[in-house]
């Protein structure tokens, strides 16, 4: 354990810087942003006074909307930002806002990050409703790049993230997974909408053939630290994160650090702790030995090792595009991703 505090002191630490650097970023692609987030505000402007009310209240407070940043900033790596990345950009944050919105839905979640969800306000019928008036829209945003593949990309996408929510609920079932199996989940559920971002700025942005699948390799492995950081968060009690210690494991989730945990097959409490796992139905005290047995055995420092692997890898990746300032910011971001707090 005085490993994790370590990690979380020097991580606390460095973790100002990071988020100078954040600012920085999105501060030198604001003016594009701006136009961005103008595209998405009159995709979802409709004749509907209750969904522009939603739709108005959903749009007020946004995040670092990483995702379509990855998208401007791929396009300036290996081309231009022109319109056509402004409505790929637009799609996929489209898209990713609707999978939040149902998420929830499927979730029950009344809060997501401290603010009552569409769902929380209204009920889960209208906030279907309200994500499938994302999706569409952000097809919409995608034909309108005029460019197939790009749509292609967004139907793949829609797909990967659906089987990937679909894999771990299967998963949740059996609660007997491997660490390749967590992360082909992750991979989908998560890795490839950031693996879409780069593509699609890159296509949409003229890159040349061939020059794309570096940036892709890079993006995956960033999509899997981005998981794999969220998952940790479940393993402490932290209101920032909004969801409570051990969600995950009462929905039946097991999560990295958990699953390291359980491979330890020479320590003396792996079959109570194995058989604990696979109960169908966890009690409070339940989740709470599996979530500090986990921590005890190191599950925590095992999920920074992996992440710290992946971002050397990541590095690698981004090796084939020299040292300039898009591959620079690009970097930040993986480091940030890792370092963040909620």
């Amino acid at each position: 354990m005085w490993r994790v505090y370590c990690i979380f002191v020097n991580f606390a630490v460095d973790f100002g810087k990071k988020m100078t650097r954040i600012s920085e970023i999105q501060h030198s692609v604001a003016p594009e942003m701006a136009q961005l987030n103008h595209i998405i505000e009159q995709a979802l402007h409709s004749d509907n006074a209750m969904m522009n009310a939603i739709v108005a209240r959903y749009l007020d407070v946004k995040g670092k909307q990483l995702r379509p940043m990855l998208v401007l900033l791929s396009a300036k790596l290996l081309g231009t930002v022109n319109e056509r990345v402004l409505n790929a950009g637009a799609a996929v944050e489209l898209l990713h806002n609707a999978s939040l919105i149902h998420d929830d839905v499927l979730d029950q979640s009344q809060l997501r990050r401290g603010r009552a969800t569409i769902n929380g306000v209204w009920d889960n019928h209208v906030a279907v409703l309200v994500g499938d008036f994302f999706v569409s829209n952000a097809l919409a945003c995608a034909s309108r790049t005029g460019d197939y593949r790009v749509i292609g990309l967004m139907a793949g996408l829609g797909r990967d993230l659906s089987l990937g929510e679909v894999d771990q609920i299967d998963s949740a079932r059996q609660r007997d997974l491997t660490e390749a199996d967590y992360l082909r989940i992750i991979d989908k559920k998560t890795a490839s909408l950031f693996t879409c971002c780069v593509e699609m700025g890159a296509i949409a942005g003229g890159a040349p053939d061939g020059r794309v699948e570096a940036l892709k390799q890079w993006s995956r492995k960033l999509g899997l630290c981005f998981q794999i950081k969220d998952d940790t968060f479940d393993y402490f009690d932290d209101p920032r994160v909004g969801k409570p210690t051990g969600n995950d494991l009462l929905e039946g989730k097991i999560t990295l650090p958990l699953i390291y945990a359980l491979s330890l097959t020479n320590r003396p409490e792996h079959e109570a702790m194995h058989a604990l796992a696979r109960k169908p139905q966890l009690e409070p005290a339940d989740i709470t030995t599996l979530v500090e047995w986990a921590k005890g055995c190191g599950g925590i420092d095992y999920a920074y090792d992996v992440m710290a692997r992946l971002r050397d890898e990541a590095a690698a990746c981004l090796g084939a595009y020299g040292d300039n300032e898009v591959t620079r910011a690009l970097a930040d971001i993986f480091d940030f991703i890792i370092a963040r707090d909620n």
